[in-house]
């Protein structure tokens, strides 16, 4: 993205640090995520327009702090420091950090004494969230306090001729309800961008970079009918047309109708390129008898590979696989903690190096919500585009214990009521996820005068900004009755509907 304008977020750590990246996109700048310590050089080869450090769990009193070179502030663009970052700042410009005799975490008051940079067109008064447990004692030399709280004297801080800010509080989360704004006059009031970063301007220079990369050469690519996918299909094929072949694969494990729907809109609707194959009874062979969910990704996932490989060998002079890497995933491979140990084993398919060749991933810039916005500029539909996430291994984790077509088949009949009552109660679109779980237990109940035994099902449903955390959704109580008094009427083999109330955490989004 050399042809936009750049701004640079050093990582040092912080659970914020993706919300401080979305924020920005969101305002239409460009930036990306990079470890505090990828070095001087690499700061400068970046060109950043501007740089923003970020906060950590650190604290500068440790042995092992993570630290920047001081040449870092130096280089001549705008920098803000964020909580952590503001400390560092501090402590590279020779001010004085100290432990908080106060603590401050969660809201605070603060109470600006200078409105303009940062605070501009603002409040005196402003509502913020804070968490950390030191503060500056004195700021650096030519350094003026310009916010305090009753916790913090230099709640914010500004150097009195070049553009170095520090911020003791968290603006990128939705606790500081003027965060936004401040993060605005950061980026344009001080920064001098314009904010270029569009979808229409990513797709058509993605567009062309694929066309250049790809030649005349073909592509393939595994198309669920999920976001991701969707979203890379349209892209691809506006950028290479029947070049690209999708391979859809029925692993058995779908919801209602699922196969079918995807056929119809991306082979018959947008004409794409679209192989399907019926690979449900190897899934569901190999899964027989299966029952502890880890065990269950570990046969879904190389089975997947195993059919996509062999589908892709059938197609002559395929020479690239396109992937829907998004921009966390990539923020993850390089965070300066390591990669991540808890990813989940369907996600670890290792497609290119069993098939030998390049790969593509074209949404590898983008959030989740960026690409959902391509989507849209795509003519992808809203049913589509703003689809309740499902995971890779299907219903094989939505229906706990033993996985077979008799208990799929039950559960999709309930699930299917479940996401129809919601989309006709308008409740659909305002939860994060929702579904149904069949569960390994039977219960009695009473159906005309006859006494029955038979399976129970859960509904979930939550909201959820990024599914990082979640609370369980409140939903109607005329609408939960009317859920359930159609599963247990309409679906032979359920006899009794629970509801999950539990949020994430403790538990998780999915039950298995």
């Amino acid at each position: 993205m050399t042809q936009h304008e750049k701004v640079l977020i050093l990582d040092f750590g912080s659970q914020y640090t993706q919300l401080i990246a979305r924020r920005v996109r969101e305002l239409k700048v460009y930036c990306e995520i990079h470890p505090y310590n990828i070095g001087l050089d690499k700061i400068r080869a970046y060109a950043p327009k501007a740089i923003i450090l970020s906060g950590g769990p650190a604290n500068l009193s440790g042995a092992d702090a993570p630290v920047i070179d001081r040449a870092a502030l130096d280089i001549g663009v705008p920098v803000l420091g964020i909580c952590y970052g503001m400390q560092l700042m501090c402590h590279l410009l020779g001010g004085e950090i100290g432990k908080a005799t106060r603590r401050e975490y969660g809201y605070a008051r603060m109470n600006i004494d200078d409105t303009s940079g940062l605070f501009r067109g603002m409040a005196n008064e402003q509502d913020v969230w804070m968490s950390h447990g030191d503060r500056i004692e004195r700021p650096p030399l030519d350094f003026i306090s310009v916010a305090h709280t009753e916790g913090s004297t230099t709640a914010a801080m500004r150097h009195r001729t070049r553009p170095l800010f520090g911020i003791q509080f968290h603006p990128e989360v939705a606790h500081t309800p003027n965060g936004v704004a401040m993060l605005e006059n950061f980026l344009f009031t001080i920064a001098g961008l314009t904010g270029d970063w569009t979808m229409r301007s990513f797709i058509d220079d993605t567009v062309n970079s694929v066309r250049k990369r790809v030649g005349k050469d073909k592509v393939i690519l595994a198309l669920s009918g999920g976001v991701d996918s969707s979203v890379v299909a349209l892209l691809l094929h506006k950028a290479i047309g029947d070049q690209l072949t999708c391979i859809f694969v029925d692993n058995g494990l779908l919801r209602k109708n699922e196969a079918a729907g995807v056929m119809a809109m991306y082979a018959e609707h947008f004409h794409l390129n679209v192989r399907m194959v019926d690979a449900s009874a190897l899934f569901l062979g190999r899964l027989a008898g299966v029952t502890d969910p880890q065990q269950k990704r570990k046969i879904i996932g190389p089975s997947f590979v195993d059919v996509f490989v062999e589908e892709a060998h059938k197609i002559p002079g395929v020479k690239f696989l396109a992937q829907g890497t998004l921009y966390p995933d990539v923020i993850e491979s390089v965070s300066f903690k390591g990669p991540s140990a808890v990813i989940k084993t369907h996600h670890n398919l290792e497609l290119g190096d069993r098939l030998h060749l390049g790969l593509i991933e074209p949404l590898r810039e983008l959030f989740k919500d960026e690409a959902r916005l391509v989507g849209e500029e795509l003519g992808l539909p809203r049913q589509v585009v703003w689809r309740h996430p499902f995971p890779g291994p299907g219903l094989a984790i939505r229906v706990l214990g033993e996985v077979n077509e008799a208990r799929l088949a039950v559960l999709r009949e309930a699930d299917a009521i479940l996401i129809e009552e919601l989309i006709k109660a308008d409740w659909y679109d305002r939860v994060w996820q929702a579904f149904c779980v069949l569960l390994p237990v039977k219960s009695v109940g009473v159906m005309g005068d006859e006494r029955t035994y038979e399976n129970v099902v859960a509904i979930r449903a939550v909201t959820s900004r990024d599914a990082m955390t979640a609370d369980w959704a409140e939903l109607p109580r005329e609408l939960l009755s009317r859920v359930a008094n159609r599963i247990v009427g309409e679906v032979r083999g359920i006899n009794r509907v629970t509801l999950d109330i539990t949020s994430k955490p403790p538990g998780t989004i999915e039950w298995e």
